[in-house]
């Protein structure tokens, strides 16, 4: 009976796995709305929104693998240094993305792993850091054996997992007494300029990201910190950033294109952007970080 079992869990995973697939292609192509979804699954639309509308966004961004690379900002040498302990010799960066913490973790002599979903964004990765041993999976489903690294970092990342299954799995592959930290640029909204802007890309929707999360068991010793900085970029490049977000990249075309004229013509009429080659973005990095007890 428990090969039977086994059989019948197997079955129930590959069905799922299918069923996410056609809601996500659904989605993508919106070629039904989440009342059509929901009713096709036995659900009302906000309890299919709350099942599958993280895991579309999650997967969004190998469509725009190039345009995310461009656009996203690095994180300050400084969040390294402070999330990464100095006896720290090999390090995970979970959830990589196109590398841009990848690099950063390179540079700074270590011994690097990194773990991304995409297959876009391993390319990506691959291209700009050649010297990490670069990996398929997630936070749910590390491809590394138990006690492999020293620290495990997640920047941009930790909102898209699941933390009772990410948790574990972060710990199994941690040496004892090794450090979990997650990052989050978030852009600083004390600027009036960067406030309109965020006004524009919400206006579909407002991604809520908990950047302060809590870290439990078997983990202990939290601490958090903020790093304030400034990072120039030029026009082309802000337009990249905004069109690599999730909520962006899964609007429709007519939607898209609105938010995206939105975008240009307050860069446009701003003082503090109009007629600037080049603009500067005020970020606040917001870092977390917890040790596994030994």
């Amino acid at each position: 009976m428990l090969d039977e079992l086994r059989r019948l869990t197997d079955t129930i995973a590959e069905a799922e796995a299918r069923r996410t697939q056609i809601i996500n292609r659904l989605r993508r192509e919106h070629a039904a709305s989440w009342d059509e979804i929901g009713k096709a699954c036995g659900m009302t639309r906000q309890g299919a929104t709350r099942r599958w509308s993280r895991t579309l966004h999650a997967g969004s961004f190998g469509s725009a693998a190039d345009a995310y690379h461009r656009g996203r900002p690095p994180y300050p040498r400084s969040a390294v240094e402070w999330s990464v302990p100095r006896a720290a010799r090999r390090v995970l960066d979970l959830g990589a993305g196109t590398g841009k913490l990848t690099q950063l973790l390179i540079e700074t002599g270590l011994d690097v792993v990194a773990v991304e979903p995409s297959a876009e964004m391993r390319d990506q990765l691959a291209a700009v850091a050649p010297k990490a041993a670069i990996f398929d999976g997630t936070a749910e489903r590390i491809p590394l054996p138990d006690a492999d690294v020293d620290a495990v970092v997640a920047a941009q990342a930790w909102h898209w997992v699941d933390p009772a299954r990410a948790i574990p799995e972060v710990a199994r592959v941690l040496r004892p007494g090794g450090t979990l930290s997650l990052l989050w640029n978030i852009r600083d909204h004390t600027e009036e300029w960067v406030a309109l802007l965020d006004n524009i890309l919400h206006q579909h929707t407002r991604q809520e990201i908990d950047t302060n999360p809590v870290i439990g068991t078997p983990f202990a010793g939290l601490e958090r910190t903020e790093i304030r900085w400034r990072h120039t970029l030029s026009r082309q490049a802000l337009l990249d950033m905004v069109a690599s977000r999730s909520y962006v990249i899964v609007l429709s075309e007519p939607e898209r294109r609105d938010l995206l004229t939105g975008v240009a013509d307050l860069l446009d009429t701003h003082p503090s952007t109009r007629g600037r080659d080049e603009i500067t973005m005020p970020y606040v990095t917001r870092c977390t970080r917890a040790h596994l007890q030994r």
